[in-house]
């Protein structure tokens, strides 16, 4: 029988209900406990899935706990992952990771210091989708990628979020909170980014709430809304990257990827499912054949129809590479080096100068068919 890891999630708002309802899909976790900053709500999400639960230092201090899940708002995902590292556990965070370089290689030098694992979401590029186009990319179909395209746009997130304030404050901003998807799975499909540069605006300096219960209210922005960089593999690839909530509506793909033998179109990297189409040189776009990934199966229902929804697959890998002593595929060196491209590309946008990366990190090993079942209960 696979050995489980105990798990207790810090923060319960609107992400803990899918942690906690994927988690059971896999092996090695097993979520013991939660705790909030508010002890109704993390009372209210224990009741629901049968969890206990504990203030934080009870948490931190409870021997059952092996890993801590990270789910408070990007401001406080340092302070919380550095107290579960220093109380002995395991840390997965969600994404960003955290909000400055520095803060990241603190966590890395604690986390080596304690002979702890530290990882990191988003964990979509796990998905069906994206492990097929990677396939595609490692088989040779494209030949070398030479260059590529990524958008990820809208209005905002005050027409849906119920509190939206974090979004546009320092921390947030379409780039820390989108372009953690597209990063990782481009760091998925060639590899590690050499520099960047960008141009950052804002169109408005403030925002009216449209979601409930806080509709009407006016809510300041003081960070970037509207970012298009520029990213240099080390492999030689350019890729352009436009992340804005300044946008009513477009006709960009999500991503796009050019080869010297043919081109590749990608999926919205925000979902773990999707059809993946590519061309070789005679120009004709197809669908590649459905090769069956466990994790680009349909198994939710969502206002745009059936999707599919293996988050916490991340989570359940870093409990396995600990089980199985192996690498993670969203490691702290993965995850700390997408903050160093997102937070180099913001201060390209002030500087107006092109910045080099001072971080690197390898490729995550590819996620086949048997690979992601052996995940699965």
């Amino acid at each position: 029988m696979t050995r489980e890891l105990g798990v207790g999630i810090v923060g319960c708002g609107n992400i803990s209900t899918t942690y906690f309802s994927l988690s059971p899909l896999f092996k090695g976790l097993k979520v013991l406990a939660c705790t909030d900053l508010n002890m109704n709500a993390a009372e209210i999400r224990a009741d629901e899935y049968g969890v206990t639960a504990q203030p934080m230092d009870e948490l931190m201090a409870n021997d059952e706990i092996d890993v801590i899940v990270n789910l408070t708002i990007p401001a406080a995902h340092f302070a919380v992952s550095k107290a579960g590292l220093e109380a002995g556990k395991h840390v997965y965070s969600e994404k960003p990771l955290v909000l400055s370089l520095a803060e990241g290689e603190e966590l890395r030098r604690l986390a080596a210091a304690k002979g702890l694992s530290v990882g990191c979401a988003p964990d979509t590029f796990l998905g069906g989708a994206h492990q097929l186009a990677r396939k595609q990319i490692d088989d040779g179909k494209l030949g070398r990628i030479t260059s590529g395209t990524c958008h990820v746009m809208s209005p905002g997130m005050e027409m849906w979020h119920p509190n939206p304030d974090f979004f546009f404050l320092p921390g947030g901003g379409p780039i820390l909170d989108l372009g953690p998807y597209y990063i990782a799975n481009l760091i998925n499909l060639i590899g590690p980014v050499k520099r960047v540069g960008a141009l950052t605006s804002m169109a408005s300096e403030t925002r009216t709430i449209t979601s409930q219960p806080r509709s009407g209210e006016t809510i300041p922005v003081k960070t970037p809304t509207n970012i298009h960089a520029l990213l240099e593999f080390r492999n030689g690839a350019t890729i352009t990257l436009s992340a804005s909530w300044d946008v009513w509506s477009h006709r960009h793909a999500n991503m796009e990827l050019y080869g010297t033998e043919g081109s590749l179109y990608v999926p919205d990297p925000n979902f773990f499912g999707g059809t993946v189409e590519a061309s070789g040189r005679n120009k004709d776009i197809a669908a590649l054949e459905n090769w069956n990934h466990p994790f680009g199966k349909n198994n939710q229902e969502s206002p745009q129809g059936p999707r599919a929804n293996y988050r916490t697959a991340g989570l359940a890998d870093m409990a396995m590479a600990i089980i199985e002593k192996r690498d993670a595929r969203c490691s702290l060196d993965r995850a700390l080096h997408g903050v160093d491209v997102m937070t180099s590309i913001l201060k390209s946008g002030e500087t107006g100068e092109f910045v080099t990366l001072s971080t690197s990190c390898t490729q995550p090993a590819a996620l086949g068919v048997d690979e992601a079942q052996a995940l699965l209960r």
